[in-house]
């Protein structure tokens, strides 16, 4: 009787690579403290910072509990509304990574696809998507962000840019980071579409499309896993940047990048704890993932085996 998948997953080279290196299994225990708290904000935080009834001017910049005048009802003090910065940062981290995952997900489908059809079918189709990947690989990543929300921000009015403005950034962030995945997933098209499965696959008379989507594709799927986890650190980080440029996620649903930003005007007045601990647990967030980026595409390499 064949062993559950779960079982066999523990006896696999990848758990047991995992296993023996100790900063993976820390990063991947911070990146579950972060997820976590994201996911579990409305069970876990001790207040909800976008209740306006709930807020109190008057105990707005209190330092963090242990200093002289903190408050053990703010563990990491309070911003310049009376808002509890643990519970800011609990919440703020949910649309980080919302965003960020989405972007992931929108470049990778997108990439994946494109980086097929130029793989497998060559010739002019080949030339003009991937002369479209270099054309914005000149381009830094977060200068064609920048760009697409201004383009979408003079095309809408106001009120409906509000009320899309998540979807602006996801799409903004996924449609820059595209050309990697495509120029991956085609170098791998490239070497599986002459092999003896795939000529097999002609010969019985199965559809380009089958083919692709049946043979090719789960067998290049290995690298895009690897840059998907490294996309993700980036895809935060932007969002963060775009936020804190102020063009980023509305303030009525602010990310860690707009708490940044609304600390940063307070940082040189002494409140050092409103900008300082969501900044930290961006960094937190964003290495931990890195680092599982990096384990998994040294694990997967079978070169260093």
């Amino acid at each position: 009787m064949a062993a559950p998948a779960f079982v066999r997953a523990f006896d696999s080279d990848l758990w047991w690579s995992f296993r023996r290196s100790p900063v993976t299994v820390l990063s991947a225990v911070v990146a579950l403290v972060c997820v976590g708290g994201a996911l579990l904000a409305p069970l876990l935080a001790p207040h909800n910072p976008f209740d306006l009834a709930s807020l109190n001017l008057l105990d707005a910049f209190k330092p963090p509990a242990w200093a002289a005048e903190g408050d053990l009802a703010y563990p990491l003090g309070t911003d310049d509304q009376g808002r509890d910065m643990l519970s800011a940062i609990m919440y703020g981290a949910r649309v980080s990574l919302l965003v960020g995952v989405s972007a992931v997900l929108f470049s990778t489908l997108l990439g994946v696809a494109l980086g097929l059809l130029a793989g497998y079918l060559g010739g002019a189709v080949d030339a003009v998507l991937m002369r479209i990947a270099d054309i914005q690989l000149t381009f830094p990543s977060i200068l064609v962000a920048l760009l697409v929300d201004g383009v979408v921000r003079a095309a809408l009015p106001r009120e409906v840019h509000d009320q899309v403005a998540l979807f602006v950034v996801i799409f903004a962030i996924g449609i820059s980071n595209w050309p990697q995945f495509a120029r991956t997933v085609r170098g791998s098209t490239l070497v599986e579409r002459n092999k003896e499965y795939v000529l097999a696959a002609r010969v019985i008379g199965l559809s380009r499309l089958r083919i692709m989507l049946t043979h090719v594709l789960p067998n290049v799927l290995g690298p895009v896993l690897v840059i998907a986890t490294l996309s993700l650190g980036f895809a935060i980080l932007a969002e963060a940047t775009l936020s804190f440029l102020g063009v980023g996620v509305p303030p009525t649903q602010p990310s860690l990048g707009t708490l940044i930003r609304i600390g940063n005007d307070f940082l040189f007045s002494g409140e050092w704890w409103i900008t300082i601990f969501p900044g930290a647990a961006l960094v937190a967030m964003v290495l931990s993932v890195n680092l599982l980026g990096d384990w998994l595409r040294d694990a997967l390499n079978p070169k260093l085996r």
